[in-house]
């Protein structure tokens, strides 16, 4: 018979120290990805016949450049996010998950900040 409590058979699996803030951020980025995403696929769809002077004058305006500006942000952190995740959970040596975060933290800034320059750009010109 094993006689051992829940918590005792739990004690030394895993840490319960952070996983909430993490599990926060990918439901608020999770919740505002559905209009931003709505919103992109349905400019996208409407400006892939467009001619090229009305799509720049589209992201000519502030609410929309602010929109797209808002929708990459949260589209590569939400991204990165779930990277982290299946990283920590399948990759199994230490140093090569720790490489592998960080190198999918550096990527997803790195795409993030080439498509905020690419937009204002248009922006600003």
């Amino acid at each position: 018979m094993n006689f051992e409590t829940e918590l005792h058979k739990a004690e030394g699996l895993g840490s319960a120290k952070n996983g909430l803030p993490h599990w926060i951020a990918q439901r608020i980025t999770a919740v505002a990805l559905i209009p931003l995403g709505v919103w992109f696929v349905s400019v996208f769809i409407i400006l892939l016949t467009a001619p090229f002077t009305e799509a720049y004058t589209w992201l000519s305006s502030p609410w929309n450049v602010t929109l797209a500006i808002f929708f990459v942000l949260t589209a590569f952190y939400h991204g990165y996010l779930g990277m982290q995740v299946i990283l920590e959970d399948y990759v199994p040596h230490e140093y090569t998950r720790w490489v592998l975060i960080i190198g999918t933290q550096l990527f997803s800034a790195g795409m993030a900040l080439l498509a905020i320059v690419s937009i204002l750009k248009v922006f600003l010109s």
